[in-house]
Order: structure tokens, then sequence, then C-alpha cells
């Protein structure tokens, strides 16, 4: 097993592992950007270290500096968590070259599946369906018009080198498609570096249902189940839930989907956490949407329903141990939710609200688990996402997780800066939601019917925390901030960190 590892990461997904580490008695290494030095995970780490200016291309995107600090560190593994680097097979391949184990799967499989169009391609040719499109990036407008014209409008034009709803642009006619290929294309070419596209068949009120599969380095692997993640906002998802409404009214459909995850998965070789995600059409039918090549956002509701701990088991993957879950070992129990809280306005079309935060609290109580990187004093830097924290529960039904969830917003105490929390506590109460009534443009249809405010309660509770705060606030070390380390640790980061 490995001494130290780095975390390739900052926030709450730092601080996740970070707390697998420590329990598993393994030393943690951080990495922080000049505008991180007071963050969470700085704090918790057993040693940090700085790898540049606030920039994420100089700093938690600059591959050859986390490197340069792991070699330093003694660090014998990289974990990436998610986004970032966490899929960049050059970065995962240079980390072998180094000797050092990247926490995730080969970059063979990196690199074969974050592309798309040859995702698409693996998929189709290991038997799973797949939506009706092109299987190559598209070379000109007259192609587009031509597989279009095959298959039917509406149809959606997609980035082949990345997702997240970057360079995707929906298209309803002919006469669309050329501006909307241009504008695919240059945004796709911003966020990945590669302008390439391909289109598909649009589905019309899809479901967004993603299969969790976990392998080890010796050829077994296994899925644990699906999660629901159709409530979301820009094509990034919001909201969170296992089992799936619609696995929940169909049963036979977990085995379906887990059955075409698995050939997937095999098809590229696949080891280490990953999840293949789904688009499922009002008639049930469903289709391979693509891979993410990483631990997920939303794991935690996988851990709560199954038991078992990703991330650990992706640590004892990636030191070589076998696997010995089988897939008739694997139980489903209740049901688990999970909210992304984030600093952001949902009523002025979800704007990053980064600031200060005075006042912090979160929920407890049976059931309720939060994943955060922040703390009362600590300032939510502009440089990156606005993601706060993840609040996710579990209960024995669905119903009951439903009203958990409603208690836990309610607890839930974010004070200095406007949070979507209120959007949650609205969410909870509608009928749709609350029948598993779901697709991806729910919370469009949601918010365009149900705009809402603040209570007046809430926001003069973060008035008058924010007075206050600015009458008797003090300079914050970063060693003020909250830490599992003892007093002595502290202090002697205290100098470390300047």
């Amino acid at each position: 097993m490995f001494q130290k590892i780095l975390i390739a990461n900052r926030g709450e997904i730092a601080v996740r592992v970070i707390r697998a580490l420590r329990e598993m008695e393994i030393r943690s290494v951080a990495i922080f950007s000049e505008a991180d030095r007071r963050a969470l995970h700085v704090q918790m780490a057993d040693e940090a270290v700085c790898v540049g200016p606030p920039a994420s291309s100089e700093s938690y995107l600059a591959g050859t500096r986390i490197l340069d600090a792991a070699r330093a560190s003694g660090a014998e593994a990289i974990h990436p968590g998610y986004g970032f680097l966490s899929e960049n097979a050059a970065f995962a391949k240079s980390c072998e070259e180094a000797g050092i184990k990247f926490i995730g799967p080969s970059w063979e499989a990196i690199e074969q599946m974050g592309s798309k169009t040859a995702a698409r391609r693996l998929a189709m040719k290991a038997g799973a369906p797949v939506v009706p499109g092109t299987e190559q990036a598209i070379r000109n407008v007259d192609e587009a018009r031509e597989t279009a014209a095959a298959i039917g409008y509406p149809v959606l034009l997609k980035a082949a080198a990345g997702g997240g709803g970057k360079g995707m642009r929906r298209v309803d006619s002919e006469g669309q498609l050329e501006s909307a290929m241009r504008g695919a294309a240059s945004e796709a070419e911003r966020a990945f570096g590669s302008g390439e596209v391909y289109l598909e068949k649009l589905i019309e009120r899809p479901r967004h249902i993603e299969v969790q599969v976990l392998g080890d380095e010796h050829g077994h692997l296994i899925h644990l189940g699906e999660r629901e993640c159709s409530i979301q906002r820009r094509h990034q998802k919001v909201v969170e839930e296992s089992p799936s409404p619609l696995v929940l009214a169909r049963p036979e459909l977990r085995q379906k989907l887990g059955e075409a995850a698995l050939r997937v998965a095999r098809a590229a070789n696949y080891s280490n956490a990953g999840t293949l995600e789904f688009l499922a059409d009002q008639q049930a039918n469903f289709y391979f949407l693509e891979m993410n090549t990483r631990l997920q956002v939303e794991h935690p509701v996988t851990e709560w329903v199954t038991g078992i701990d990703l991330v650990r088991w992706q640590i004892r993957i990636a030191a070589g141990e076998r696997l010995r879950i089988k897939q008739k070992d694997v139980q489903w129990r209740g049901s688990s939710i999970e909210c992304r809280v984030y600093a952001e306005d949902p009523d002025n079309n979800f704007f990053p609200t980064p600031g200060k935060i005075v006042h912090y609290a979160e929920p407890s109580g049976p059931g309720v688990r939060v994943d955060a990187g922040v703390y009362s004093g600590w300032t939510v830097p502009i440089e990156y996402d606005p993601l706060l924290a993840k609040l996710s529960v579990w209960s024995e039904t669905r119903e009951s997780a439903i009203q958990r969830m409603r208690r836990a917003v309610a607890e839930y105490r974010i004070a200095g800066m406007t949070t979507n929390l209120q959007l949650f506590e609205r969410l909870t109460l509608n009928e749709h939601f609350r029948a598993g009534d779901l697709h991806t443009g729910f919370l469009d249809e949601f918010m365009g019917s149900s705009r809402f405010r603040g209570t007046d309660e809430s926001r003069l509770l973060a008035s008058i925390l924010a007075a206050a705060h600015t009458q008797t606030e003090k300079p914050q070390l970063a060693a003020d901030a909250p830490s599992t380390s003892g007093a002595w640790r502290v202090e002697a980061r205290r100098g470390l960190l300047r």
C-alpha cells in the first residue's frame, strides 16, 4: 500500500480524499494555488505545496508543476479527483513515465473514452444502444445537413472532446445548422482545445441516467447501479439520486443498464472507478451517451445505497489489490438524494456569487452527509467553480429521503453570499419532482413557472451577520481555519504557508 499520496485538486473533493487517506493511515499532500492558500483542504492535509498563481492553467492544470510537487514531497501516487486533470490522458501517461501511480484508469482507456465519437463507436461494437448520429466528427456543413436530414430534426451538435454542455447546440431546422455548427465548434475549441463536433438525434424530454462501474487491474469489473441526474442547469447536474425513480417504477431496467455499462467498460479494458452515462426516452428506451473516466461529483449517493466506499476502493485498486466484491454481493438499500450547494443566484440565471462566508453551519442528524470545502471566514475565489458543498441524505424510501432533504436544507446556514439553497427548498415541494416525473429540461421549466426569492427571515439573518462581521472582522491566518491537526501542527504550518 502507498505511504503518501498527492491530491491534484481542491475544494470538497480534495477534503474527501484526504479523509479517506487519513482513515487508511496514508499521508496526504495537498496542492494549492495562491488563491487557495487558506483553503480547507490545505489545512487538513499533512503537507501542502503551492503550485502557482490563481489561474487554473498555471496551477491545478499545470501537470509538470504537479509532478514536480509529487517528486519533491515523495508522493508515490496522485489522486486527481474530478475535473482539472482527472480525464487528461497525457497527464496520466506522464505520471506513468515518472513512476508515480495515477489513481484512475490507464491513460489508454482515458484517451479512448475521452473522445465522444470513439466512445460511441466502441459502444456500438460492444452491442450497447446508442443515439442515432455520426460515428466520426463532422467534416463540413454539407455532411451535417445530409446526416440531419437522414435522422430527422431536431438534432444536437456536441463537442467530440468534452462535455458539461460546452460546445452543445440544439438545431430544430436546416436553416439553423450552419450558424449552430460555427458556435458549437468555437465554444468546443475554447473549452477543450479541439473544435471537432459530432451530431446526434435529439431525444425529447430525456432522463439522464448513469451507471457506476468499478474494476480492478486483474480483469474483474462490477456495476454499482444507477444514478438519476436529470435535474440540470446549463447541462450541468444540480440534483442527483439513487435509485432512479424510473428504475423504482421499472426494476428490470437496473440489470439492463448495468449489463450495457459493463459491456462498454470491458471493451475499453477499463479499471478503477468510472461512470457510463445514458439517456432514457419517455418509453424507457435507453441509449449510451458517454463515459466519464473518473470519480463523479455525485458518488456519495452510490456510497449511501450500496455501503461501498468508492474513494477507498480507488486507492486499493491503484495499489494493485483485487476487487473482492462480486456482482452478486452488491446490494442496494433505501434511497439517497444529493444537492449541489453553489454560490450562485438561481433567480439571476444562476449567476455566480463568490465572496466571503461570514457565517457557516452545516446540517446534521440521522442520514445526513455534507461534503464541503469551506468554512466561516473563507473567501470563495472567483477563479473556480462556485461549488461550496454537496448535501446528501439517505432514508428507507424516496419519499422519506425527500422529507429528510427538506429538513437538512432548512438547517443549512450560509451567510455573506447568495446560494441556491432556496431552490432546493422549493424543488422538494414540487409535485412532479416528488412523483419522480423528471427530464433534463425539468429545471428550466420549473424556474420559468416558479420564480422565487429568499425568505425575509433568511435575508434578515444574512444582513445581521454580515453587519456584525464587518464590525468585528480581524485578519485571519491560514492556520486559523478549522483543522483536524493538533495545535503544534497548525503552528508549524503557519510558517510554511507564508
